[in-house]
């Protein structure tokens, strides 16, 4: 096997199982819906980055966050998601 093989394979399998999902509070207004769950993924989509060495916000662009989103099996990140996944990789240390 050569290196490009080995990670073109590597990139094709997710980097582990998404956590077990929780049922969330009843009664709130939408809206805290929606960030909440735009934080939670932000928060995984950071993670995972910092993982893989990425410890610079320049470094994350919304296509190399998109492309991880994508190996953990999340939705595609809207801009929004990403400048936050940007944020917390700045503010994060």
């Amino acid at each position: 096997m050569t290196a490009a093989t080995v990670t073109t394979k590597s990139l094709s399998t997710p980097l582990h199982q998404p956590p077990r999902k929780k049922r969330l509070p009843a009664g709130r207004p939408r809206e805290w819906y929606v960030s909440h769950n735009r934080r939670l993924k932000a928060m995984r989509l950071a993670i995972a980055l910092l993982d893989t060495g990425v410890y610079q916000p320049s470094s994350a662009g919304n296509a190399r966050i998109r492309t991880t989103a994508e190996r953990l099996g999340i939705h595609r990140p809207s801009d929004a998601t990403c400048r936050m996944v940007r944020a917390l990789i700045r503010h994060g240390r």
